[in-house]
This record gives C-alpha cells, sequence and structure tokens, in this order.
C-alpha cells in the first residue's frame, strides 16, 4: 500500500475523535483506485472476478498497491509495534508482506459482489516480525459511496484464538488444558431433551416449524429451560463475573435474559432445517448486569449428530467492537463539532419523510447569526464555541419526533413531521426562549438565529417547502442586519445632540 503523507490538522479536525475513541485499531484509507481498477475490468466484460485474478495474480498487487493510507489511530501502532504513525506507513512492506496477497484476493471479490466493505482473516507482522491473525472489517464511509475515498478498517487481533485452535487440531492430550485456558468463553451443553421436543413436534405433522413457534411461543422458552450446561472453561466465569461454576449455573436466568429469546428462536429454526453449525452475534449479561455483545459459534459434536447430546458454545467478546461501529454509525449521521444530525441524515429523513410522511411536516431553517465576524475577529476556536452553543439550544429545544440537523457551516434545519404552522410557530418562540437563557449563562459573544418557517401544502414537494422556509429565513436575515446597522446609526444621532 502506498502512505499518503498525513496533515496534522486534518486527523484532529476530522477524524481525530474517532481515533481517539474507538477501542480497536482502526486504519482510514483511499480505495478509489481500487474502484477505478474494478470498474475498468466489469467494462472490459470480467464477470467471474476470481477467476479472472488467479489467471492474472499482478492483478491483485496492483489493486493492493494502489491502496492509499490516510491515517491510523494508536491502537494501531500500538498493535504492529510501532514508536509512531509515520513508522509504522513507512514500513507497510513488512506489514503486509507473504502471503497478504491471496487475503486480498478475498477482499476485491467482496467489493466486487458488495460495494459496502469487505470482512477477511488475514495474516499481518508487527515491525518486529511477529505474525499476526487478524480479522478484518471494512466499510466505505457515509459520503464516499460515489468514489470509495474514505474506507475505514478495523484490525481485530486473534492471534491467540487462532493459535488455540492450531493446538487443539494438532494434538487431542492438549484438548483439556486449552479448554480451560481458551481466550474465548467455552461451554460444553446437552441438547439431547431440545432435539427429543422438536423430534415430537415434528411427528406430529409440523412442517412449517416457525409458524409453530409463531403460535406456540412457550415452546422456546420450554426448549431454553431443557439445555443442561456440563461444563464451562476460566474465561467464561471471568467474561461473565462468576466466583465459580456454581455461581454461574445457578444464575444463568440472568445471563440469558432480554434480547436472548429471538436469538435463540432463530437458533431453533437453524436446528430444525439441519444446521448443527452455526454463527451469529447475540446479547448476554453479566452476573453484575453488564451487556456483552457475543459472537457465537455453536455446533454439536462429531458423532452426537443423532442425539445432540454434546454441543459446544464459542462465546467471543465483541463488545468493544460493536461500540466502534455504534461510534462509526454515529459519525455517519451526526455532526460532530454540534452533536445534531448532519446534512446526509437531513436528506435522507426529507426522502423518507416524502414517501411516508406523516404531513403536514412544518420546517425551520435556521441560520447562526454573527459566525463570520466572530471567527474574523476572535479565531475559529470561537467561532466553534459558537456553534457548540447552537447545537445546545436546538438539541434542548428540538425533541422526537422532531429532528435538528447542521446542513451547512451556519445553517440549521428542524424537521417537524405531523406538525401545523402553529405547533411550528411555538418552536420557534421556544427556541428563542432557549437562546436568552444561552446568553445569559455564556459570557461573551451573543447567540443569535435568524428564523424561517414553511409547512408543506397538498401538492408540494417537500424540497418546496425547504426553500421557501429558507427565504423566509434570508427575510429574517435581512431585517435582523438592517436592525443591527439603525441600531448603531441611532446610538451615533444619540451622541451627536446636543445636551
Amino acid at each position: 500500500m502506498e502512505a499518503m503523507p498525513m496533515d496534522s490538522r486534518y486527523e484532529a479536525d476530522a477524524i481525530g475523535d474517532l481515533f481517539q475513541l474507538a477501542p480497536l485499531p482502526l486504519w482510514l484509507e483511499d480505495f478509489s483506485a481500487v474502484k477505478i481498477l474494478l470498474d475498468g475490468w466489469r467494462a472490459e466484460g470480467v464477470t467471474d472476478l476470481r477467476a479472472h485474478l488467479q489467471a492474472n495474480p499482478d492483478l491483485v498487487r496492483k489493486a493492493a498497491l494502489s491502496i492509499r493510507v490516510i491515517a491510523v489511530n494508536d491502537k494501531t501502532v500500538e498493535l504492529f509495534e510501532a514508536d509512531n504513525s509515520d513508522q509504522l506507513i513507512a514500513n507497510l512492506g513488512v506489514v503486509f508482506s507473504r502471503d497478504m496477497l491471496s487475503t486480498h484476493m478475498g477482499e476485491l471479490c467482496q467489493l466486487w459482489e458488495r460495494t459496502g466493505g469487505f470482512e477477511s482473516q488475514a495474516v499481518n507482522y508487527t515491525l518486529s516480525g511477529r505474525r499476526l491473525d487478524v480479522q478484518l472489517k471494512a466499510r466505505i464511509l457515509p459520503g464516499s459511496e460515489g468514489d470509495w475515498s474514505r474506507v475505514i478498517v478495523s484490525t481485530e487481533d486473534i492471534t491467540e484464538i487462532v493459535e488455540q485452535r492450531r493446538l487443539v487440531a494438532a494434538s487431542e492430550g492438549f484438548a483439556r488444558g486449552l479448554f480451560e485456558h481458551s481466550p474465548i468463553s467455552l461451554w460444553v451443553e446437552d441438547f439431547s431433551v431440545v432435539k427429543d421436543l422438536m423430534d415430537e413436534v415434528r411427528e406430529r405433522g409440523v412442517t412449517d416449524f416457525r409458524t409453530f413457534l409463531d403460535v406456540h411461543p412457550e415452546f422456546v422458552f420450554r426448549c431454553m429451560s431443557e439445555i443442561r450446561v456440563i461444563d464451562v472453561n476460566q474465561h467464561t466465569l471471568d467474561l461473565f463475573k462468576a466466583d465459580d461454576k456454581a455461581m454461574l449455573l445457578n444464575r444463568l436466568a440472568e445471563v440469558f435474559r432480554d434480547d436472548m429469546e429471538p436469538h435463540f428462536r432463530e437458533q431453533l429454526v437453524d436446528l430444525w432445517n439441519g444446521k448443527l453449525f452455526q454463527q451469529r452475534e447475540v446479547v448476554n449479561y453479566s452476573l453484575d448486569g453488564e451487556l456483552l455483545h457475543v459472537h457465537m459459534q455453536f455446533s454439536v459434536f462429531p458423532g452426537r449428530e443423532a442425539d445432540w447430546s454434546l454441543v459446544q458454545v464459542a462465546l467471543t467478546d465483541i463488545t468493544a467492537r460493536k461500540k466502534a461501529e455504534a461510534y462509526l454509525e454515529f459519525l455517519g449521521k451526526h455532526d460532530i463539532l454540534t452533536k445534531l444530525y448532519n446534512r446526509s441524515f437531513f436528506v435522507d429523513e426529507l426522502n423518507r419523510l416524502e414517501r411516508k410522511g406523516p404531513l403536514p411536516v412544518t420546517i425551520i431553517v435556521a441560520d447562526l447569526n454573527g459566525l463570520k465576524v466572530v471567527n474574523d475577529t476572535l479565531g475559529h476556536a470561537a467561532g466553534d464555541a459558537l456553534l457548540r452553543r447552537a447545537g445546545e439550544v436546538l438539541r434542548e429545544g428540538v425533541q422526537k419526533p422532531h429532528c435538528a440537523a447542521r446542513i451547512g457551516g451556519d445553517e440549521f434545519v428542524v424537521l417537524m413531521p405531523a406538525t401545523s404552522e402553529a405547533e411550528g410557530l411555538q418552536m420557534i418562540a421556544d427556541i428563542e426562549e432557549l437562546v436568552e437563557v444561552n446568553n445569559q449563562f455564556y459570557p461573551g459573544s451573543t447567540l443569535s438565529f435568524s428564523l424561517g418557517l414553511a409547512t408543506s401544502l397538498r401538492t408540494e414537494r417537500l424540497e418546496d417547502t425547504v426553500k421557501r422556509a429558507d427565504r423566509r429565513m434570508y427575510e429574517a436575515k435581512r431585517q435582523h442586519y438592517e436592525g443591527s446597522v439603525a441600531d448603531r446609526r441611532g446610538a451615533a444621532d444619540t451622541v451627536d445632540q446636543p445636551n
């Protein structure tokens, strides 16, 4: 991969928050050249990309070298044993060496079939030469879907898990030790009663098991209660905050609750359909009440397919990854500075209201007065502080089902579905009242909005409603500045008049 020079100011402003808050290694990369290559191959008539790349392996290397690394976070620098990000990026040839190209071929095939991103397992190397087995997950960031110029890639270190699996396969003699000391949560369970119950249902002539569960939801809970836990390993006790196995087994109802039922329902449906190996993401709880996101792998032991008397369940804690994904999703929909929704969300929400309503929709366009003057005279830090205050006011004043978004440098929009003009005017009054309170609380620059309101008409597109509100906002802004000039002139006239 070719490293692109990183502008430290860009990092701080654009992705600093993301990298600082993300609890796992992240790379920000530019895949635009990869997209150009894929589009070119399509234009040449390629239909089977894997076969095309296998016949032309140099194309895989060409695609890999076209990826530009824009930035890495501190977790990435730490994982690859670099002193800093510059050193890491300067030594990407060490990180992505040897058998990396075979992995990259699979990633290209995923991007070929779906443009949202890719997931893969790969081998990387630290700068000291230590092998890393990693789980890669890439997503194209919102706003970059057209050219893939911004792709976020997470690198999850699964070296220990992979190594443990290798040892299990190599020697049965280590099986028990690996079970006890595995870095993932392992459960050995008996599902034989569950199988008997499902066989009874099948013998009654039921063929549509999903419909059966819809009619008899109690069957799901009956099956859950009939699972017998045979053993768990030490990592399971640590993960679920149990002092010992007896404590955990006596309080399983606290572990498997709330959102677990629909997941287990789907697990039963898969078993009905003969899937004896399954994997899915589920939600559990530790005994101290902490929510745990886990990746579950379920498999019936070989030789026990007839009665399901031995089942292994492996749980990998992915809570940190899910938090990072939630933050990435937040970034895709929100403006970081004001914490309001961003323009991308506004456009999607406007289109959704256009299609589904509810109508009428009242729209308020708000423009922050005097931001340029504050930036020019007091600096951009003061301007950012004023924008944050604007976000505070709108977050407080605009509650669900309404929403507020920052759609430009100093421009905001409030969307109010199923709202009349009178209710919209009340919202403006509430915002202006909150502005007054905000100005009393914060010294210095005065917070002020120019506001324009419009309520959608029966035959009107919401885009036109926005334009009407926008025109009224500009009229309010003109009056605001004319009033400011008049006030200054009146003050000057008073000074000039004799006593």
